[in-house]
């Protein structure tokens, strides 16, 4: 898909933020397509996300907890470039492309229930654009700021349109204590054009704290004084399903509790990455996929050789 002349989604070229209305559909699919309901697709149309309580089993879910720890805790994961340590500390922060890494969490990307709710969203066949364990450990966990992950993707990744969504599977509880993902319901629904011009190489930085792509205190109160905030609580194997450009950010985790994710971007394969705004450079095949664009063939998976 090639962008027209004029970007509806300019961002990071001008000395003034701005809010942009949605230029684009939220759901492209529709309640016969099946994998999720029609009151479910209203909500995620309404709200920019919808949470699938308790979604994988506890065991599968234990099983998917070991194997990320596991990951955290090789010497060989910890010298690659995909694993990002805590701003301050040498605790793991995120493991990159772990769909690609690790067998289990490949299979988890491929889960024929999670790739029907992607393909009945986004309305075509779908492929992974990026992947992470996201672990904030107890004490040292830091946060992550307000952003909407399109205004990112489509300015350092040369993402075209919003049509596409983020996929979080809760390994641990997350609770008030340990830093849950916090959602702003409705603000998918408008664009947040952000100041600031982008330096080289930005993932290097912004991996362990964003600086630029980050919306103004004066757009965040609008878009929660409309919409409010939702703290995204729940138990161990629930799922939570958001829209790409749904402003969301997290609290560091100052408790003893650590909280650890699998993190996982559907991308519809008719919104296929293009060059990069302003000039930059593309961002690594681990963060922004480009490559690994083939449609993802669905799995009836069986997880228990993994417990």
């Amino acid at each position: 898909m090639v962008l027209p002349i004029s970007d509806a989604y300019r961002s990071r070229s001008d000395n003034e933020s701005a809010i942009v209305r949605r230029q684009d559909p939220v759901v492209y699919g529709e309640p016969a397509d099946g994998a999720l309901t029609e009151h479910q697709l209203r909500s995620y149309q309404k709200n920019g996300f919808i949470f699938l309580n308790e979604f994988f089993a506890p065991g599968e879910v234990a099983g998917f907890l070991r194997e990320a720890r596991r990951l955290a805790a090789d010497p060989a994961i910890a010298g690659r470039e995909e694993a990002i340590t805590e701003p301050g500390s040498d605790e793991v922060r995120s493991i990159f492309a772990a769909h690609r890494l690790d067998p289990l969490f490949g299979r988890v990307a491929r889960d024929a229930r999670l790739v029907a709710i992607a393909q009945q969203i986004l309305g075509s066949e779908v492929y992974v654009h990026q992947s992470r364990l996201n672990l904030k450990p107890g004490f040292v966990g830091k946060d992550f700021y307000w952003h909407s992950d399109f205004e990112t993707w489509h300015v350092e990744d040369g993402m075209p349109r919003m049509r596409a969504l983020s996929c979080t599977v809760l390994l641990t509880e997350n609770n008030e204590l340990n830093g849950p993902l916090l959602l702003v319901p409705g603000s998918h629904l408008h664009y947040i054009s952000c100041v600031g011009e982008t330096p080289d190489d930005h993932y290097k930085a912004s991996l362990r704290k964003q600086e630029y792509g980050v919306p103004d205190p004066m757009s965040l109160n609008l878009l929660i004084e409309r919409g409010g905030i939702r703290s995204m609580k729940g138990a161990a194997g629930s799922v939570i399903l958001f829209d790409c450009n749904t402003m969301h950010g997290s609290n560091s985790n100052i408790s003893p509790y650590p909280r650890a994710n699998l993190f996982m971007v559907y991308n519809s394969v008719e919104n296929r990455l293009g060059p990069p705004r302003h000039g930059l450079k593309p961002r690594p095949e681990f963060v922004s996929a480009r490559e690994h664009t083939a449609a993802l063939e669905p799995v009836q998976t069986e997880y228990a050789s993994w417990r």
